[in-house]
């Protein structure tokens, strides 16, 4: 757990008694602040008591004036689309609004640093989608390469619960805007922001307000290199913005769309083939094809960032490429769970947006697509674009018949993922590619994605044990 600087003494309040919430209110404990804690669900402020920390009886009994800081949860809404009411309350009484990131990056260095012959350094990962991947990516490649490596954030571990780190360890950080929106210090020494599309609007007042929590990652602590996506409009001016000329090599821009050859530092794809360009000359290129884990662009974006990232830290190309080789991605996230008489079933579960549904309908042939949930801001008549690898969509959720009418491929309502599952496998046939990608949220049949997931992922193992056996059968009958 990360000792916390500057809290000795200190009266706090932590509203939000989940993961981070219970993490801040013990590591303030541990430093010697004095820590109120408050959640409006009765049984998590319960919990929170009979683990000795201390729970008010009401709202009413806060008494503001005393209070030097409120700590809220990424869940706690602090501006849009309304304030907490005790978020209003110590807006009012001049109380200061902060999170866990914030406190960890206040206390994070110490003194004890200035005898390490390396300090650590600290990469944070932000963006629309590609996070979770990209950050896990990183981390897989510093253990590979014999560095300690602790991952936190939005993935993992609670950014307060690493253990303090040591001589020449890279911390990976996941940030959700939710995260950083409200954080009174980030300085990581790397920030990435990978791709951006329109997501947590309400929460943000609007796309405006989603983008500015997102750019505070690279305006408030000056990291000493930004890894921009510039696939959409919004990395290519955020890049724009900090850049101080076109040969600023702190601002490396990463493509898996287009050739970037202008500026003094870019990775590109250029088709299959991962291209660093530096001072105007191309210093290296990876053949993507030779990982099985990076299928479609939004894979080949992911692995450019990294590698990206990889290389600010002064990491050589062949080792970065050697360590790629081990990852497998994670669950839920373009995840091959099977593969059963020349059909193959991919779990993208995660992609609980349109974009991120494209980039998966773009990196296969021969879909039978699996998608539908509560839908976001826009619907799913976007993905009209990319369906022409989809032979048909199978749609499940609350909102499958509005979904149905949206969609201009051949599609078929079912009830539950077992249904869809069943009738998908049923109309395959070799070369075919089962895939689940929602474009939408789970909420309205499952608690989250992984348990999605985790559904068609028991489904698929269902059905296919049956082929399994059924060929088996076949082939051992005489």
């Amino acid at each position: 757990m990360i000792k916390l600087q500057g809290s000795s003494n200190e009266n706090f309040v932590v509203l939000g008694l989940g993961r981070s919430g219970m993490t801040s209110a013990r590591a303030l404990n541990a430093s010697g602040a004095n820590v109120i804690c408050w959640d409006d669900d009765p049984e998590k402020r319960s919990l929170a008591s009979s683990q000795g920390l201390r729970v008010i009886g009401s709202v009413s009994d806060f008494d503001w004036e005393s209070i030097d800081r409120l700590i809220i949860s990424p869940g706690v809404p602090h501006h849009f689309p309304l304030p907490h009411p005790i978020v209003s309350a110590a807006v009012s009484a001049g109380v200061l609004i902060d999170n866990d990131v914030g406190l960890f990056f206040q206390s994070i260095a110490t003194e004890s640093w200035d005898n390490f012959s390396v300090r650590p350094r600290i990469v944070a990962v932000t963006g629309s989608n590609g996070k979770s991947t990209t950050a896990s990516l990183l981390h897989h490649i510093f253990l590979k390469l014999g560095y300690k490596s602790q991952l936190a954030g939005n993935i993992g571990r609670g950014v307060l619960d690493i253990d303090p780190p040591e001589n020449n360890e890279l911390i990976v950080l996941e940030l959700s805007s939710y995260q950083t929106e409200v954080a009174r210090f980030l300085s990581p020494d790397l920030a990435i922001f990978t791709n951006f599309s329109a997501d947590h609007l309400e929460r943000h007042g609007g796309i405006g307000g989603y983008l500015a929590a997102k750019r505070r990652l690279f305006t408030e602590g000056c990291p000493d290199y930004s890894i921009i996506g510039v696939d959409e409009l919004a990395g290519l001016n955020l890049a724009q913005q900090l850049s101080a000329s076109i040969g600023d090599e702190s601002i490396i821009r990463v493509s898996a769309t287009k050739q970037i050859r202008r500026f003094d530092w870019s990775i590109f794809c250029n088709g299959s083939y991962l291209v660093e360009h530096r001072k105007r000359k191309q210093i290296n290129s990876i053949d993507l094809r030779i990982f099985d884990n990076f299928v479609g662009l939004h894979s080949y974006q992911n692995a450019a960032i990294a590698y990206a990232a990889c290389r600010a830290l002064g990491l050589s190309p062949r080792k970065i490429a050697e360590a790629m080789k081990g990852f497998n991605g994670l669950a839920h996230r373009s995840q091959k769970i099977a593969a059963v008489n020349g059909i193959t079933f991919i779990n993208d579960s995660k992609a609980t947006n349109v974009e991120s549904a494209m980039m998966s309908l773009n990196a296969y042939e021969n879909i039978r697509w699996i998608c539908g949930g509560q839908q976001k801001d826009g619907g799913l008549s976007k993905l009209n674009s990319v369906t022409q690898k989809v032979r048909r969509a199978y749609i499940i959720g609350a909102e499958a018949e509005n979904i149905s009418k949206q969609l201009t491929c051949e599609n078929v309502i079912c009830s539950d993922m077992r249904k869809a599952v069943e009738c998908a496998v049923k109309d395959s046939e070799s070369g075919d590619v089962v895939l689940l990608a929602p474009a939408a949220s789970s909420f309205d049949q499952y608690d989250n994605f992984e348990h999605r997931g985790e559904d068609f992922a028991e489904q698929v193992e269902r059905i296919t044990k049956k082929l399994y056996e059924k060929t088996t059968y076949k082939k051992t009958t005489y």
